[in-house]
């Protein structure tokens, strides 16, 4: 995947580094992929990521429109740590077909196959936007983008964030979000009946109820508002939600 970049983090400190920083727990996850985000103080989105602690160092496979922004980040907050983070060769690939010796799983969802890092692109052709919407795992720069908070986004059903670890940036305001207020917005499937394309905006009546994302075929995922996730439609659709997808409590 020419899509991703994969960093490196070496240097005594950099465990504890990173396990303040971002919203999964870095330790004890020796050769597993873990998911995680680092988020602004505010609570959203900067970028999200798989982390991979291996012996000496800790690698970090990021989508390549968001790499150059988490380095920096991270030089920001190194401060005096005894920590190097650097851009490395390796090329991540991913599949859900046969698995390359070494391959890791992805942790997000078991659907979505395995992850390798090597010298060379070894992914298959998996529909990986038809295979994202099917299980309702939003992308990089699509359904995550700088407005994005991570609870709405799905991070907890994804494995990407830990409420156990203790602190990491922005945290006060997702736990917030987790224990002291109801989800009124957040990421759905739907099925299309008609024409929509990602970005197209979604109407409930003659109110705006949210946007269409990433499409494929006749699904797509959507950002909706809960309390007008009924009678959906868009200038060349209507929309319907899939049960289950809209909270109870909405």
């Amino acid at each position: 995947m020419t899509d991703r970049v994969v960093l490196a983090l070496t240097g005594a400190d950099r465990v504890d580094f990173l396990q303040g920083l971002v919203t999964n727990n870095v330790t004890g996850s020796d050769g597993k992929l873990v998911y995680a985000a680092l988020l602004t103080p505010q609570g959203k989105y900067l970028s999200d990521f798989f982390i991979i602690n291996e012996p000496d160092r800790i690698l970090i496979d990021v989508a390549a429109s968001h790499a150059a922004a988490l380095l920096q980040r991270l030089t920001m907050y190194r401060l005096r740590a005894n920590v190097q983070i650097a851009q490395t060769d390796i090329i991540a690939s991913r599949g859900t077909g046969p698995e390359p010796d070494g391959a890791l799983r992805d942790p997000r969802n078991a659907a979505l196959g395995w992850r390798f890092y090597g010298d060379q692109d070894v992914s298959d052709q998996t529909d990986w936007d038809a295979l994202h919407v099917a299980h309702l795992v939003p992308q990089t720069g699509v359904e995550l983008h700088p407005e994005s908070y991570i609870l709405e986004a799905g991070f907890e059903r994804l494995h990407g964030v830990d409420f156990r670890k203790g602190c990491f940036v922005g945290q006060e305001i997702v736990a917030r979000m987790k224990h002291k207020t109801t989800l009124r917005k957040g990421l759905v499937r739907v099925t299309v009946d008609g024409t929509a394309q990602p970005g197209d905006e979604i109407a409930s009546g003659e109110r705006v109820a949210g946007t269409v994302h990433t499409v494929a075929g006749d699904q797509a995922m959507a950002y909706l508002r809960f309390d007008r996730a009924s009678d959906l439609r868009t200038t060349g659709a209507q929309l319907t939600p899939h049960p289950g997808d809209i909270p109870e409590s909405a």
